[in-house]
């Protein structure tokens, strides 16, 4: 009899055990997908703002003009500046140039005297004219622009081959512009650029005998270039 029970105690406990482990197991496998297989985690961005700028990588000098030229019999004077500039805006940036304010607003001043008997070259209707206006009995001074680029040029300084701030073209030595005390565009670039360069065309003209008379002297205009990033 103590046989039998031993058995019997035997048997239950072994099918226990084995009920346990099938337990344990049925319970490894309905975990194990959710422990071993790969999952995506949702997307995500990573980002860095770059700032614009932008410089001078060659400021434009100063310049003198070829000469001299006579004060009675008159005479033409040509000169240039350079200015090389580097942007990253995505969009460009545009240039203006100012002239320093005189008394009756002539950009070139006597160095001795402080005559301004060499005046500021009419524009018509404040926008370049296509030819160096010499009609006027006075001496004259003005200015043009090219860049390595013509279409980086503000649409005041192309032409369609007759006149200026009309066309796509451009045209060497033409649309002269009078200086002025504010600043006017120059250049209006809509990409960036690592090198871009605007040469400043410069001209002094005097007719023979000018009115009012040319005193002797050394003249002298100052002008400041202001590149801003659109």
């Amino acid at each position: 009899m103590k046989t039998k029970h031993y058995l019997e105690s035997t048997f239950y406990a072994l099918v226990a055990t084995i009920v346990t482990l099938a337990l344990i197991s049925m319970s490894f496998f309905l975990a194990e997908p959710k422990v071993g297989l790969a999952v995506d985690s949702g997307p995500f961005t990573v980002k860095q703002v770059i700032g614009d700028e932008i410089s001078f990588l060659v400021e434009a000098a100063s310049t003198t003009l070829t000469g001299p030229i006579n004060g009675i019999t008159g005479g033409t004077g040509n000169g240039t500046t350079t200015a090389v500039v580097r942007s990253n805006s995505a969009t460009g940036y545009t240039m203006s140039i100012a002239f320093a304010n005189n008394t009756t607003d002539n950009a070139m001043l006597g160095d001795a005297t402080a005559s301004e008997s060499i005046h500021d070259m009419p524009a018509t209707s404040s926008e370049p004219v296509f030819t160096f206006d010499t009609s006027s009995s006075s001496a004259v001074f003005g200015y043009t622009v090219s860049a390595d680029n013509s279409s980086d040029l503000d649409d005041s300084f192309k032409d369609n081959g007759s006149a200026c701030n009309t066309g796509s073209g451009y045209t060497y030595d033409r649309c002269w512009m009078e200086p002025q005390v504010s600043g006017f565009q120059i250049i209006n670039r809509t990409t960036s650029t690592d090198s871009a360069t605007t040469t400043i065309n410069f001209r002094v003209y005097v007719p023979n005998s000018p009115s009012p008379s040319l005193v002797a002297d050394t003249y002298t205009a100052t002008a400041t270039l202001t590149a801003v990033n659109q």
